[in-house]
């Protein structure tokens, strides 16, 4: 006997500690204290056996507890359990007292809340025993008859109720929610109250009880969930006729308890859905879009790219989704683009720019807007790029640009040619035949020789109009860009030098191999110098590098002087046709017009400083202009 009773014990602390862990879970997600304190106090006074109960979190800290006197804080190391036990029980000794402690994890799925520590008297019990022993030697026949009768009659109910509801508790920690505990009852709230609305959440609802449920449609419910609303279903009759001892009411709880959770999880579920599908419907529009699309997060990583992205680098999205610049562009573009993003992330300025794409297909032009995502600290969280290809604009751009200045120099040169070129024709003869018959010692002679420097002047104006409006067919051959300069110098390099200029030349080691129009590139070069001797006039230097770049796609031609130099303001305008700072005798203002188209009609650029980079780099004061020529070789 005292073995059954002590067992009986136990497995009532191990049912009355499951249930109680359970229904912990809901409280213990919403951090309710007062409902925790409520289900305690109900669970000490369901047993007066039971000497204490007190909830932990899952590092250990009491929550709650039902000690008078404070919480003693050396019990909450006496007794403990692992995530992988369903509970761990204990028999403890306070000199005084002797009982069973409980330790159960309150879980749900998998998910760690805490521990529900519970503690039931064995002292009392023991007693009882010994009371029972004393009796027994006296009736023992007679106590074994009652107690065959008392225990087949009343506690195999409990019993079953218990077991029930421990395996409906094992059940529902693992995940089983559509568990039902608690018995039918033989007279339901709506025949009762003799109710038939269809609409109310209670109504032929056999397995939970209208009290626990929310949004009961009775006239005397009180809206709201179980603990509003119990007080007064407590008055109910509903209450009073199926309300049951402390198992049954445990096991509706229970029941209620499921069916919360159920319902909790359902909602988490539907607004996972919900997500979902938003965020499917936001990347169909994404992918809509011909703009490529990008976002970053804070360390730079693609977290997120449209299928115009995608087909921009001409990968899966599977393939650039976790990746970083570094692997998806070449080493040029990476450090380019890391840049740009240190930048953003830095500064949370957006950045707009257009960008200028070489490839195996030619030249495309990508328009790109970078922007900041910040998070609630303002700080940068992450990166939105978007851009669009505008090579077709850009081209359009400048076919229309140069269209309208053909156009309008086309007209002029057509006049020029047809109101003075046969003019000065004429008047060039009659100089030249009268400077042959005057002497040449006179004014007279001074006079006409005067007059032929100016027509041919004058002509020469009017054959770069019609140099400049007139292009001719290229004609494209590879050859040696160092040999093409020195062909140039040995043409001017006498002229330079009676007005003490020198000429200093520093090439590339090997062969500076290159297609394209040679003559025109000479072209280009004999301007270039004729600029740089202007500007020096007396006693100065001009410098020629030539360089090949490391992938031997682009060469590079460097023509420095160290002249008066050109003001900023005059730097932006100096490619502009007929725009000098010559004197009218000096110069048409077309020549570098004329070399900028040649340039441009290779796929190059050209870029101007003043000084040069060289004074730049190294801090020096100077004077002096540079021109920075950039050509593709154009071989495979």
């Amino acid at each position: 006997m005292k073995s059954s009773l002590l067992q009986e014990i136990k497995n009532r602390g191990i049912s009355i500690g499951t249930i109680l862990s359970a229904r912990m879970v809901e409280p213990m997600l919403a951090m309710d204290f007062l409902r925790m304190r409520v289900l305690l106090d109900e669970t000490v006074q369901l047993e007066q056996d039971i000497f204490y109960t007190f909830v932990l979190d899952k590092e250990g800290r009491p929550l709650i507890h039902t000690f008078d006197r404070g919480f003693p804080t050396a019990l909450k190391h006496l007794n403990s359990v692992s995530d992988d036990h369903n509970g761990s029980m204990k028999l403890l000794d306070t000199g005084d007292k002797l009982f069973y402690d409980y330790a159960l994890p309150v879980a749900i799925d998998t998910h760690r809340l805490g521990t529900l520590r519970l503690g039931l008297l064995r002292t009392r019990a023991e007693k009882a025993v010994a009371k029972i022993m004393v009796s027994a030697v006296v009736s023992i026949v007679f106590t074994i008859f009652i107690a065959g009768i008392v225990g087949t009659i009343l506690l195999n109910p409990i019993t079953k109720s218990i077991k029930k509801l421990h395996e409906s508790s094992e059940q529902a920690l693992r995940g089983n929610l559509d568990v039902k505990t608690a018995p039918m009852l033989g007279k339901n709230c709506w025949d009762i109250m003799n109710c038939h609305k269809n609409q109310c959440p209670a109504y032929k609802n056999y397995h939970h009880r209208c009290w626990y449920m929310a949004g009961t449609l009775c006239p005397t419910c009180v809206e709201g969930e179980y603990a509003k609303k119990i007080d007064s279903c407590r008055q109910c009759q509903v209450y009073r006729k199926c309300s049951g001892d402390e198992i049954q009411s445990l096991a509706e709880s229970f029941d209620a308890m499921t069916l919360s959770l159920k319902g909790n999880l359902s909602s988490l579920k539907d607004a996972e859905a919900v997500l979902n599908e938003q965020k499917a419907r936001l990347q169909t529009i994404l992918d809509a879009i011909p703009d490529f699309i990008s976002l970053q997060d804070d360390k730079g990583r693609y977290i997120s790219v449209n299928k115009a992205f995608c087909d921009m680098l001409n990968k899966e999205k599977e393939d650039i989704v976790g990746k970083f610049n570094d692997d998806l562009f070449p080493p040029g573009l990476t450090r380019q683009y890391n840049k740009e993003d240190r930048q953003l992330f830095t500064s949370g300025l957006p950045l707009i720019k257009e960008n200028k794409i070489m490839d195996e297909k030619g030249i495309s032009w990508l328009h790109v807007v970078k922007i900041a995502v910040m998070d609630g600290s303002d700080k940068v969280a992450g990166l939105v790029c978007s851009g669009r290809d505008i090579t077709q604009l850009k081209a359009v751009q400048e076919q229309l640009t140069h269209a309208q200045k053909m156009e309008s120099v086309g007209r002029l040169a057509a006049g020029v040619a047809h109101e003075i070129n046969t003019p000065l024709g004429i008047i060039l003869g009659y100089a030249q035949i009268l400077l042959e018959d005057v002497e040449q010692e006179g004014q007279i002679h001074d006079d006409v020789a005067t007059i032929v420097k100016q027509t041919r002047i004058c002509s020469r104006i009017v054959a770069d109009l019609l140099s400049f409006s007139r292009s001719r067919e290229n004609i494209i051959s590879e050859f040696d860009m160092n040999g093409a300069i020195d062909e140039v110098l040995d043409v001017v390099v006498h002229t330079f030098g009676l007005h003490h200029v020198d000429i200093h030349r520093s090439y590339y080691p090997g062969p500076l191999k290159i297609r394209g129009d040679k003559e025109k590139l000479k072209q280009v070069c004999i301007n270039l110098l004729n600029n740089a001797f202007d500007a020096i006039e007396q006693d100065g230097v001009i410098s020629i590098h030539t360089d090949l770049e490391a992938t031997a796609r682009e060469i590079t031609i460097s023509i420095s002087d160290t002249g008066h130099g050109i003001s900023r303001e005059n730097i932006v305008k100096i490619f502009e046709p007929f725009y000098t700072t010559k004197g009218p005798d000096k110069g048409t203002g077309l020549g570098l017009s004329v070399t900028f188209g040649i340039i441009k009609e290779h796929n190059g650029s050209i870029d101007v400083f003043s000084p040069p980079l060289s004074f730049l780099e190294t801090g020096t004061h100077g004077q002096g202009t540079q021109f920075v020529v950039t050509l593709p070789t154009g071989l495979d």
